[in-house]
C-alpha cells in the first residue's frame, strides 16, 4: 500500500535511473495520446455532428455525437476490469504495449470513415464501436500507467511521480485545442467544417505510432514471483475485500472528471453550437487553458514531491466546490466572459488533475492495484466524467443552467467523505 500521507525525508532528492526515466517517458506519453484523442473527440463534436447524424439542428447533431461520446465512457469499466485483471496476471507492460495500440488503430478509423450522406447508417455505427474501443484501452491506460509509474519510482517519490504524469495529460489537453486551432486557423471555418476536422485524427493515429516505439523498452514493475501467485480468483477477492476503497476511487476520479470534461469539453462546446462564439477564439483559450494545465502540473508536482499529498488533494478537491460555479457567469454571448469562466476555474483545475490518480492508488494494494483502480477509474469517468459535457450542454439549452455546477459540487463533497473513510480503513495517515 503507497503511504500518501507520511514521507521518510529526503526522499525528494533520491535520483532515478535511467531505465525508470524512460519507462516514466514512455508511460507519460500514452497518457498524452489518451488525452489528445479524446478531447479531440469532443472538441470537434460540434463539426463531427453533422457529417454523421441526418439533423438540420447543429445543436440536436451537437447532442447526438456527445452521446456517442459519453459511450466511449461505458466501456471503460469493461477495459479497466478485464485490462486491469489481466495486467495483474501477466504483468504491466503487455498491457500497456496493448492498451496503446488499440487507441492509435481507432482514432485512424475514425478519420477515414465516410459520412452519413456517403455510407447511410454505417457511419455513426462505425463512430460508435471507435468509441466502444477507445473506451476499452483507456479504461485501463491512465490508471495503471500511473500505478505503473509509481512502482517503478523509490518510496516518497510518489508527489514525483503525480506531478510528471499529470503533466504529460494536460500536455494531451494542450494538444488537442492547439492542433484544432492550427488547423481552423489555416483552413478557415468551412474547410474546418467540411473535411479539416479530420486532420487532428490523423495527427493522433501517428502518435500512436511514436509511442509505441517508445514503449517497446518499457520495464516491467512486476516481480516473477507476484505474478506466479496472481490468479483472477486471487486478485477479486482483494478487489472485493476493498470495496470501500474502489468506491472511493470512483468519487475520487468521477468528480475531478466531470469539473475537467466541463471546462475543456462542455464550455467550449456551449460556446461554438449554443452561443455562436467564433470558432477560433474558442479554440485560442482552450490552449490558454490547456497551457496552464501543463506548466501548473509541474508546479504542483514540484510542491508535492516528497511530502504528504493527501492534505493537499483534501484541500484542493474542497476548493472545487465553490470554483465549479464561475461557469454561472457565462450565461450569454461574450468571448469576455466565456474567458472569465474558463481561465478562472483553471487554477483549481489544475490541482485536482494533478493529485488524483496517485491519490487513487494509494489506496489499492500492489497485487490488485491494476484491476481495482483501473474499476474504479472506469467506473468514475463513465458515470460522472463521460456525461458532464453533455448534461452541461444539455443543461444550457434548457435554461438549468444552475443545476450542473451544485451536481459538481455535491460530487466533490462525497469525493471527500469517503476518501477519507477508505484513508482511515486503509492506515493512510493525513500527515503534514
Amino acid at each position: 500500500m503507497i503511504d500518501t500521507g507520511v514521507i521518510k525525508k529526503n526522499r525528494k532528492h533520491e535520483k532515478l535511473s535511467p531505465v525508470v526515466r524512460r519507462g516514466i517517458l514512455g508511460l507519460g506519453l500514452g497518457n498524452t495520446l489518451e488525452w489528445y484523442d479524446w478531447m479531440i473527440f469532443g472538441l470537434l463534436s460540434s463539426y463531427i455532428g453533422p457529417h454523421f447524424f441526418p439533423s438540420q439542428d447543429p445543436v440536436t447533431a451537437t447532442l447526438d455525437t456527445l452521446a456517442i461520446f459519453a459511450v466511449g465512457f461505458l466501456f471503460r469499466p469493461l477495459g479497466g476490469v478485464v485490462l486491469g485483471t489481466f495486467a495483474d496476471r501477466i504483468g504491466r507492460r503487455k498491457i500497456m504495449m496493448l492498451s496503446i495500440t488499440m487507441m492509435a488503430l481507432s482514432t485512424l478509423v475514425i478519420a477515414i470513415t465516410p459520412t452519413y450522406a456517403a455510407i447511410g447508417v454505417w457511419a455513426p455505427i462505425i463512430l460508435l464501436l471507435c468509441r466502444v474501443v477507445q473506451g476499452i484501452s483507456t479504461g485501463v491506460e491512465a490508471p495503471l500507467s500511473v500505478a505503473h509509474a509509481v512502482e517503478l519510482v523509490p518510496e516518497g517519490r510518489e508527489g514525483f511521480v503525480a506531478g510528471i504524469m499529470s503533466f504529460f495529460v494536460n500536455v494531451g489537453i494542450l494538444l488537442a485545442p492547439l492542433v484544432s486551432f492550427i488547423v481552423s486557423a489555416s483552413l478557415g471555418d468551412g474547410a474546418m467544417s467540411d473535411w479539416g476536422w479530420r486532420i487532428p485524427f490523423i495527427v493522433g493515429a501517428s502518435f500512436g505510432l511514436v509511442i509505441l516505439y517508445l514503449r517497446r523498452t518499457l520495464p516491467e514493475s512486476m516481480k516473477e514471483e507476484e505474478l506466479a501467485e496472481a490468479t483472477t480468483g486471487s486478485v477479486w477477492k482483494g478487489v472485493r475485500k476493498s470495496w470501500v476503497s474502489v468506491l472511493a476511487i470512483v468519487f475520487v476520479v468521477g468528480a475531478v472528471q466531470a469539473y475537467n470534461y466541463a471546462w475543456n469539453v462542455g464550455l467550449p462546446n456551449t460556446a461554438r453550437s449554443t452561443m455562436k462564439e467564433d470558432p477560433t477564439a474558442v479554440f485560442a483559450l482552450t490552449t490558454i487553458l490547456g497551457l496552464i494545465l501543463v506548466v501548473g502540473s509541474l508546479v504542483v508536482g514540484r510542491l508535492v514531491d516528497g511530502r504528504a499529498i493527501s492534505k493537499w488533494f483534501i484541500v484542493a478537491r474542497l476548493l472545487a466546490i465553490p470554483s465549479v460555479f464561475l461557469m454561472l457567469l457565462y450565461v450569454q454571448p461574450g468571448i469576455g466572459g466565456f474567458a472569465l469562466v474558463l481561465l478562472g476555474g483553471s487554477v483549481i483545475l489544475v490541482l485536482n488533475m494533478t493529485l488524483y490518480n496517485v491519490v487513487s492508488a494509494s489506496l489499492m494494494p500492489k497485487s490488485y492495484r491494476g484491476t481495482g483502480t483501473s474499476l474504479g477509474y472506469g467506473l468514475g469517468v463513465a458515470i460522472f466524467g463521460g456525461t458532464a459535457s453533455f448534461l452541461l450542454v444539455w443543461f444550457h439549452s434548457i435554461g438549468l443552467d444552475w443545476a450542473f455546477p451544485i451536481y459538481v459540487a455535491v460530487l466533490s463533497a462525497l469525493s471527500v467523505i469517503f476518501y477519507l473513510i477508505a484513508s482511515r480503513l486503509n492506515g493512510i495517515h493525513l500527515g503534514k
